[in-house]
């Protein structure tokens, strides 16, 4: 993937602006507040005293402060994986919604007395990294908005700085292989591991109910190639197998193939593609003899998308049992991208999605795998709130 250094330039993130130009640029970006109390200081200085201070030294403490206490209230933006969006999105509603303790399914008294305050949700969360609570329904500190697309426009998204955060349900070094991406840009990439995703297979309902309820890894793979065509040679029905799979970029399919496969650019000969899991989902519900590999979120087990078990080297993987063990091949996990460092306002809202509501909430909630707990303080420590005292 060849990058516009020029485009780079031009839409290069918030951060980078602060770091470059100070006071300067802090003023350049629309919207942004100071986030400390009206007074500069505690010492009771009179305008006479102020009036002989060095010019030099009046400019470095105004240009610090500045620096330290504006903080961007412009909205964070996200955009990629289908797979991530759910998680991404969910986060996003709750924060931009900003319920008070005690507000129905939304932020339950339960939750605001484990987390231990009194604080409206995104209020509570962003006032860590220094931004005043609003104390207002649907008004958080600052907006995030989170598009669909999938783990390439992600990736691409935040190397060219047109987004925040990119989504993505495989590493950026499995999506950008082959491109002319080199190592020192990959580095540049900071990864955010939010939550596990225990990749199942799945099947046209008339399938499972003919009685295939698992097949082999191999038999698997060979379906992909075309080797086996009819639902008979697995002791289905007398159809045509509809192999389904997703769009080459997305981080779906990236995972299968590395997962499966064994290579991110392993050929396979999927029937259809899709771009999305929502489109995945609906192509194997409207279909009698479909076959898929698809996010957990998007299994239906008692309707039109059930998941079927997948065999590997003895051992039979299922849905509900054991899919999220470290043994089980399509088991990945699910990034949120940001590029050379983490913003104070990236940090927040990534910060939100690994805390114990947003796992809870964002994650186990759409059916995904929480992260274990060392990984998850090892994640959080990546954008904890004294990392910008």
């Amino acid at each position: 993937m060849p990058q516009d250094k020029g485009r780079f330039s031009e839409f290069a993130s918030r951060r980078k602006f602060l770091a470059a130009t100070g006071a300067a640029g802090t003023a350049m970006v629309a919207g942004c507040q100071g986030g400390g109390n009206d007074d500069d200081s505690d010492d009771p200085a009179t305008e006479e005293e102020q009036d002989t201070t060095e010019p030099e030294e009046t400019e470095q403490e105004t240009t610090e402060d500045e620096q330290d206490t504006s903080l961007a209230t412009d909205t964070l933006v996200g955009d990629g994986s289908s797979t991530v969006f759910p998680i991404a999105n969910t986060g996003a509603s709750f924060w931009n919604s900003n319920p008070e303790p005690g507000d129905g399914d939304y932020f339950p008294q339960e939750w605001a007395d484990r987390i231990g305050t009194d604080e409206r949700l995104a209020d509570h969360f962003a006032s860590r990294y220094g931004w005043e609570p609003t104390g207002k329904r649907s008004v958080p500190p600052f907006r995030v908005s989170i598009a669909l697309s999938h783990s390439g426009t992600g990736i691409e998204g935040v190397m060219e700085g047109r987004i925040d955060i990119g989504d993505a349900s495989s590493t950026a070094e499995a999506e950008l292989a082959g491109s002319d991406v080199s190592e020192e840009e990959l580095d540049k990439f900071v990864d955010h591991v939010v939550g596990v995703d225990g990749q199942p297979i799945v099947v046209s309902k008339e399938i499972k109910d003919a009685g295939v309820t698992d097949i082999t890894i191999e038999e698997l793979r060979q379906i992909y190639k075309q080797e086996i065509t009819n639902w008979s040679e697995l002791g289905g029905p007398d159809k045509e197998i509809l192999a389904l799979g997703r769009a080459p970029g997305s981080g779906t399919n990236t995972a299968f193939l590395v997962n499966v496969m064994g290579d991110a650019e392993a050929s396979i000969s999927p029937d259809q593609r899709y771009g999305k899991n929502q489109q995945l989902q609906q192509a194997v519900a409207t279909a009698d003899n479909a076959i898929a590999y698809i996010a957990l979120a998007f299994v239906q087990p008692e309707g039109q998308v059930p998941p079927i078990g997948l065999e590997i080297d003895g051992t039979l993987y299922e849905y509900g049992k054991n899919l999220g063990s470290k043994e089980y091949p399509l088991a990945r996990d699910l990034h949120c991208y940001t590029w050379e460092d983490t913003s104070r306002q990236e940090a927040a809202f990534v910060n939100f999605l690994l805390s114990d509501f947003g796992q809870e909430y964002f994650v186990k909630s759409n059916n995904y795998f929480a992260l274990p707990p060392e990984r998850r303080e090892a994640q959080r420590e990546k954008v904890a709130a004294s990392n910008y005292e």
